[in-house]
């Protein structure tokens, strides 16, 4: 009786082993089949090209796109960093073939208003700066690129070039709304097939994007700046320049991530523009 007794919850065991696995995969959620635009809204033209790839002749320059990226499926209406819009950025930077954020995913078939999420990479003005232009969505931003900026960024000794008050104060009302989540850490989902990276260090916490499908892309926003970034293994702007070592090991992740450097999408380059199929300002990446 032993015996029987000991062969019949072996039975039980192995069989609790084969069902639950099934039982997990019947809850999860199926990942969307997202497509993927490229939106250049705006040019900065005859940027120094040291300023994005160190080490470049000083008298080298290149024109910039400045870019949002769509993300569409299931449900949901996405955008990796909302660009910029106000006066003084514009006129500082001699921006052209200028396009307010909101009007140019309109002109990808998009109302501004139906955008759901937006994840912003980093708090840079050129990145944060449109999220009032889309007033309906929830946004996505690391914790701690968070807590800093609108908190010891601004006290004695903290570092806050290239972020704007306004979009910092425009962030803390969206998150006193209930239209802000944060990101706690690295290799996070945000959305089903959609999650977050950190180690990059372009700004305190700044974070990039993989995107599931077929194929898999990765969004680096200025976590690699260019395709020669990728292509010489050289980091780009730095929060500190102890963190370079760490940009250049993140951006090899980006393509064990993305499975080719081919798929992997730089934040400023004008090239996404010829390597994929483009109608006027958006090139379909996927």
């Amino acid at each position: 009786m032993k015996t029987i007794a000991a062969l019949f919850l072996i039975l039980i065991a192995s069989t609790l082993v084969i069902v639950a696995p099934h039982s997990v995969r019947a809850q999860a959620a199926p990942v969307p089949s997202y497509s993927i635009d490229a939106i250049r809204y705006a040019t900065v033209q005859n940027f120094p090209l040291s300023g994005l790839i160190p080490g470049s002749p000083a008298d080298q320059k290149i024109d910039i796109a400045m870019v949002v990226w769509l993300i569409r499926g299931g449900g949901h209406t996405i955008l990796f960093d909302s660009g910029f819009h106000r006066q003084k950025f514009i006129d500082q930077f001699h921006v052209t073939e200028f396009l307010s954020p909101d009007k140019a995913v309109l002109e990808a078939g998009v109302d501004p208003a139906s955008v759901t999420d937006v994840i912003i990479s980093h708090a840079h003005w050129d990145h944060m700066d449109g999220i009032d232009l889309f007033p309906a969505a929830t946004i996505w931003i690391q914790k701690a690129e968070y807590e800093y900026y609108t908190g010891a960024a601004w006290q004695p000794g903290g570092r806050h070039g290239g972020i704007e008050p306004e979009d910092v104060q425009e962030l803390v009302r969206r998150n006193i709304a209930g239209k802000v989540r944060v990101v706690d850490g690295d290799d996070k989902e945000i959305l089903p097939g959609i999650r977050a990276y950190t180690g990059a260090r372009h700004t305190y916490a700044s974070q990039y994007i993989r995107v599931e499908g077929q194929p898999v892309f990765v969004l680096a926003s200025d976590n690699c700046y260019l395709y020669e970034n990728l292509k010489s293994h050289r980091a780009g702007a730095t929060f500190e320049a102890a963190d370079a070592p760490a940009n250049i090991a993140a951006q090899q992740r980006m393509i064990g991530l993305a499975g080719s450097a081919d798929r992997v999408v730089p934040g400023h380059d004008p090239e996404q523009f010829k390597r994929f199929p483009t109608n006027g300002r958006v090139a379909h990446i996927r």
